[in-house]
């Protein structure tokens, strides 16, 4: 596989994670399988990040097997569902300890603030799945095998996301801009990434992608400035 083709069935399959809202994860129960619907989000890495209970389920059978699966798809009002995009991602769930999932929390209580209501209980964490390898498929015949390095992307130095969610939000030409090819509604950015933002009106969310990739947020708030035609 070419480094190209890598590097582009890489950002489909990121794609398809970052507009879900909802993904099933498959985990395994003392041998057999087991799927339950959880709340996708993810790391400016595309990373998949959850918020699970310790009463759920899924929850158990990770602690006493880590390995899982999660499936996103993008078929909705697809008269042929399966001519759809789909990714299987394959990896290890790690549960994250609280500082450390700080700015995690962060970027999916942006996106699911309802969540808020929940995810300070003791019995609820956040975990992120190692993702080892992806597969994807983009409708009949149309199927690849990724390496979880090539699924990843590329996030160093973005740590300083909130202040830049600040900065957007406080603009409302940036926010009316960015949600120009959406139904007229209250929008904020929710998050940012090297690839572009998610947009959130209510339990509304979107996406808009950038024309190329981000080497740090300074170069992504340019490219928002451009999405929102205020380059």
């Amino acid at each position: 596989m070419s480094d190209a083709k890598a590097d582009l069935l890489g950002r489909q399959a990121r794609s398809l994670l970052r507009r879900a809202t909802r993904a099933a994860l498959a985990t395994s129960m003392e041998g057999a399988p087991y799927a339950s619907l959880v709340l996708a989000a993810t790391g400016v890495d595309a990373a998949p990040l959850l918020l699970l209970s310790d009463l759920a389920e899924h929850a158990k059978n990770l602690k006493r097997d880590p390995r899982a699966a999660l499936l996103i798809e993008g078929t909705a009002d697809l008269d042929e569902p399966l001519a759809g995009p789909r990714v299987t991602l394959i990896g290890t769930a790690r549960r994250i300890e609280p500082v450390a999932a700080a700015p995690l929390r962060m970027r999916y209580l942006a996106r699911y603030p309802a969540a808020a209501l929940y995810a300070g209980f003791k019995d609820f964490a956040f975990y992120q799945l190692d993702v080892v390898r992806a597969h994807l498929v983009e409708g009949f015949g149309r199927i690849d095998w990724i390496a979880g390095g090539i699924f990843l992307c590329a996030a160093a130095g973005w740590t300083e996301e909130t202040a830049a969610l600040e900065r957007v939000n406080a603009d409302p030409g940036l926010t009316t801009g960015l949600a120009r090819p959406f139904s007229a509604a209250a929008w904020q950015v929710a998050g940012i990434d090297p690839e572009g933002v998610d947009l959130r009106a209510g339990s509304r969310l979107e996406r808009r992608d950038f024309a190329e990739k981000a080497a740090d947020l300074v170069a992504a708030e340019a490219l928002i400035r451009a999405l929102a035609g205020r380059a």
